[in-house]
């Protein structure tokens, strides 16, 4: 397995990341997955074994109960694990049981350290953006818990590209402790993310964690043009759940027949090619699998037994290149070279 720095910091981690969403099954996440103490720990052993040493989960995902079965099944193994985890969303029923003030940030980083069974957090992120608290609470609040022992690391995910600069320029400003890491949803059905994220996190020297890289199961191989989507996946089932980002259809079938070929060339398949794409972008750090099953697993980590070639990249870039929305038309009219 890969090792990579998490942008410039000193904080190394695997290429893959262990991502639990599907740990617990509770509520809506039911549709995500049900793994429950004794799967999540043969998928913790198999990514130890397999040189994953990075675990991503959150307190909302199935109310807490994922950050509980990962805190179980790493058990004495939790000296060898980066763990992220992130708060934002609600967590009860309280006006201050979810946002990003001090409040919130102080309660819930108690409530996953218990149940993750840690003194301590590697990565603490914030889930989402908080319009409702100025952000120099927030990250004055993740400051205090770097200074108290309690995280390690700060990061955020899912914040738009100013939001990211406005909350870096404070922390300079402030001298507070800066985030190392954004999370975000970067996919070949969905590179949005090239627009601006990335090249600001690599101007910033943020690296990036990858969320949604094969789109739900889209880009599993497992689907065929015309045929309906099977109930009991998430492609499937997406009416009801609203997991999945937006896909073109018709775009997204004419990229995985190309990335069918591509597979044949390797003798691996659509999921790996995905993931083998996103890992040789410049940026990234570690991208986030869901896994149910530990089959998943190993054949996402197959995902680094090839290199593509510079060739076939370009193709697939090319194949899936998003619209440009303004300044970027323009830009690309008046010949500005795109960071990336």
């Amino acid at each position: 397995m890969e090792i990579r720095n998490i942008g410039r910091s000193g904080l190394k981690v695997s290429a893959l990341c262990l991502g639990t969403m599907t740990f617990g099954g509770v509520g809506r996440y039911s549709q995500i997955g049900n793994v429950q103490i004794k799967g999540a720990s043969e998928l913790v052993d198999i990514s130890f074994e397999n040189g994953i040493n990075f675990f991503d989960t959150a307190d909302a995902y199935s109310g807490g109960l994922s950050e509980e079965i990962l805190g179980k099944a790493l058990g004495k193994k939790r000296k060898d694990a980066i763990i992220c985890t992130k708060s934002r969303f609600a967590s009860g029923q309280g006006p201050n049981d979810s946002g990003s003030s001090r409040h919130h940030i102080f309660e819930s980083v108690e409530k996953s350290l218990k149940r993750l069974n840690t003194d301590y957090i590697d990565i603490y992120m914030m889930h989402s953006m908080d319009m409702a608290t100025d952000l120099e609470e927030t990250l004055k609040a993740l400051d205090d818990l770097v200074r108290q022992g309690k995280i390690r690391y700060t990061g955020c995910s899912n914040y738009s590209a100013w939001h990211l600069m406005k909350a870096l320029c404070i922390s300079d400003k402030r001298n507070l402790e800066k985030f190392i890491t954004y999370q975000g949803y970067y996919s070949l059905l969905g590179r949005e993310l090239e627009f601006e994220i990335i090249p600001l996190c690599i101007d910033q020297g943020l690296g990036i964690m990858v969320w949604g890289p094969l789109v739900g199961g889209y880009l599993s191989g497992k689907f065929t043009r015309g045929k309906p989507f099977p109930k009991g996946t998430r492609v499937g089932d997406n009416e009801k759940t609203n997991f999945i980002p937006p896909v073109n259809r018709e775009k997204a079938f004419t990229i995985i027949d190309k990335m069918e070929q591509v597979a044949k060339q390797y003798n691996v398949n659509v999921a790996q090619v995905s993931l083998n794409y996103l890992l040789s972008k410049p940026g990234i750090s570690s991208v986030v699998v869901g896994i149910r099953k530990k089959e998943q697993l190993l054949d996402n980590i197959k995902a680094l037994s090839f290199k593509l070639e510079a060739e076939e990249i370009s193709e697939l870039d090319n194949l899936s290149n998003p619209e440009l929305i303004y300044p970027y038309w323009h830009q690309n009219m008046t010949g500005v070279k795109k960071y990336i």
